[in-house]
Formats: C-alpha cells, structure tokens, sequence
C-alpha cells in the first residue's frame, strides 16, 4: 500500500505532462495545420486581424479545434469518473458505463426523441425552441440531454434491479443483465431507423459510431452542467465508496447510509453519461480502461482513483480523437471504433484474469 501511495505524485505527473502535449498536438494539428507560434497568437496574443492566414488560424482554433479538444477532455473526464465509481460502487472491475447498459440507454432516450420528439412535443417545441434548434440532432440542445438522461437512468435502475438479490448485487448476473439492455436497446435502435426520415437516419447511425465532430461551444454550454453535477457528486462520495468497497454489510456497520449512496451514485452516473451520450454518440471502454489502471498503479483509494481516472480518461480520449481525425485524413474514423479497438482487448485480458471467480 505504501509503494502505490508512494507512486501517486510520480503517476499524476506524468498523466498531467502528457495530457498538456496531447491536448498541444490536437489543437495543432489537422488537416489545416496550425504551429504553436501562431496558436500562441491566436490565444494568448490576440493576434486576430493580421492577415488571411491568421484569420484562417483563428477561425479553425476557436471554432473548430478548441471546442472539440475541450468536449474531448469532458468526455475523458466523464467517462473516467462513471467508470471508477461503477467499479467501487460494484466491486468489480469490469464494471463499466457500457457494459451495464447505461450508454446504450442514453443512446435510446436520444434517439426516440430524435424519431418522435416532433410528434409528440410539438407544444413544447413553441414555448422551448432553444432545445429543438437542428431537429433533435446529436448536441443540439439541452432536450437531447435530458432525454439522453432518462434512457440512461431507466436502464440502469432496470439492470440494478435485476441484478439484485436480498439487497446485494449479484456481479454476474449484473454483466449478464447489461448485456441484455445492451441488445434491447440496439435492437429498438435498429427499428427506429426503419421509421427514420434521411436526416433521422443520419442522426441514428451518429449513436451506433460515437464522435466529436459535431463539437460547438452550444454543444459544451448544454451538457457541462449535467456532467459537472454528476462529477461532483461522484466526488462528495468518495469516503463512502472507500467504505462500500469493502462490501455493503460492513459499510453500513462504519456508518455508510448504503442505499442513499447507491441511488446518488447510479443518477450521478446516469446524469453525466446521459450526456455525453447525446452530444457524442456511444464511446465504449474509457470508463472500464482508466480506473482500472489507476487503480492497478495507484491502489483502490477512491479519493485517488477519481482524479487519476479522470486524467487517463481525458487523454486517452484526447489521443483517440486525435488519431481518429489524422490517421485517415482527410476523411475520419469514428471515435467510438477507436476505443473499441483499444478496449476490447483489454476487456479480455480482464475476463481471463478474473475467470476464476466464474469457476473457471
């Protein structure tokens, strides 16, 4: 315990330097590259008006490359800081905002209101037109969050609901039940499209690949607040995730109110993955691969694995952007398919690592 304790500086450090050249290199470069000299015109300078280049400089900058960086590192944080709390809340870490059905159920909510938001909220629509702005396409306003939010929050009370026995999770089952809702969900999803006007359908197939690129500081105004309140709350628990790892008989024996802790926890996930969810699309594994190694690197104190899988989160997310958007150029890999190419190798060496819980 003292050597990971020990470890945590040097561990923070190094995410921190390396998250400042990811973020460095995303905003520099695209397939309009910018050098350092002039992103330091542009943002710390002012250096708006000095010709067409510095004006082309500028409007990729902070129209462009700034927001999607910044919707990048929200997105990391994120999901890092749902994955770690899953994994506490749960005691296992293949827990994960994916995997139980949470995305998948966020993903749901944003896309009925994209299908049928028009029909049925046309009264609505008149007196809130901010949140209907694009017709119900990804980020395009608070209603898609809060849609976004619902679906996520239904379908993980309904696996929690599942998965519980007597008052205690039943982890297998839990897997089992996410897969479930994962499938129902994909499978409702799919016959939405049938129904789907072109632009629906466009809007549908965003979920299924995850983005960044609908990235617009509208997008960040809508969905911070809900992702800041769900981080927030996540970390005004962390004490009583230390506790609940322990099990949930002996969290409540050092005082742990447990089953207000579980129900702030799944709305406070279910807040800040809902939407993402609807300005993103379904990003798979950041939130099982970050706590995991922060927690392998740095031990299972949740007062560090919070903030180190934030960190992680951010970066890796900043680095599959980045490489989502160079790799090909100019044309672009969905960023959800980079993640999964990431995380799902990872997933199975966590399966074979953890089968002999299973009986295997």
């Amino acid at each position: 315990m003292c050597t990971s304790r020990s470890r945590v500086p040097l561990v923070f450090a190094a995410l921190g330097v390396l998250l400042a050249l990811a973020v460095l290199a995303a905003v520099c470069m695209g397939a309009y590259p910018v050098s350092p000299t002039a992103l330091w015109q542009t943002l710390v300078a002012g250096d708006l008006h000095s010709g067409a280049q510095a004006d082309r400089s500028a409007l990729v900058l902070l129209e462009l490359r700034v927001p999607r960086v910044a919707l990048a590192l929200l997105v990391g944080a994120g999901f890092g800081a749902a994955g770690s709390a899953l994994q506490a809340l749960l005691r296992n870490p293949l827990a994960d905002p994916g995997l139980i059905g949470v995305s998948s159920g966020a993903a749901l909510g944003a896309s009925l209101l994209i299908v049928f938001g028009a029909v049925l909220l046309p009264h609505l629509a008149g007196w809130w037109p901010a949140a209907f702005e694009g017709g119900f396409a990804p980020g395009s306003g608070q209603l898609t969050a809060i849609a976004a939010f619902v679906g996520a929050l239904g379908v993980t009370l309904g696996v929690y609901r599942i998965s519980s026995s007597n008052g205690r999770v039943v982890l297998p089952i839990l897997l089992l039940a996410g897969v479930a809702a994962n499938a129902l969900a994909g499978a409702v999803i799919g016959t939405l499209s049938y129904v789907a006007t072109d632009a629906q359908l466009r809007s549908l197939t965003f979920w299924s690949l995850g983005s960044l690129a609908d990235a617009k500081w509208s997008t960040l105004g809508a969905i911070a607040p809900f992702v800041i309140a769900g981080i927030v709350t996540i970390a005004a628990h962390t004490r009583a995730l230390n506790a609940m790892q322990l099990g949930e008989l002996e969290a409540h024996y050092l005082g742990v109110p447990v089953r207000r802790v579980k129900h702030s926890i799944l709305l406070a996930v279910a807040l800040a993955i809902g939407a993402l969810v609807s300005s993103t699309g379904q990003i798979g594994f950041i939130g099982l691969v970050a706590p995991h190694c922060i927690r392998l690197s740095c031990g299972p104190d949740q007062r560090v694995v919070l903030p180190g899988s934030m960190l992680l989160g951010a970066l890796l997310t900043v680095g599959a952007d980045l490489a989502a958007r160079t790799l090909v150029a100019p044309a672009e890999i969905p960023l959800g398919v980079l993640t999964a190419l990431l995380g799902a190798p990872f997933f199975i060496v966590l399966i074979l690592r953890s089968r002999r819980q299973f009986g295997g």
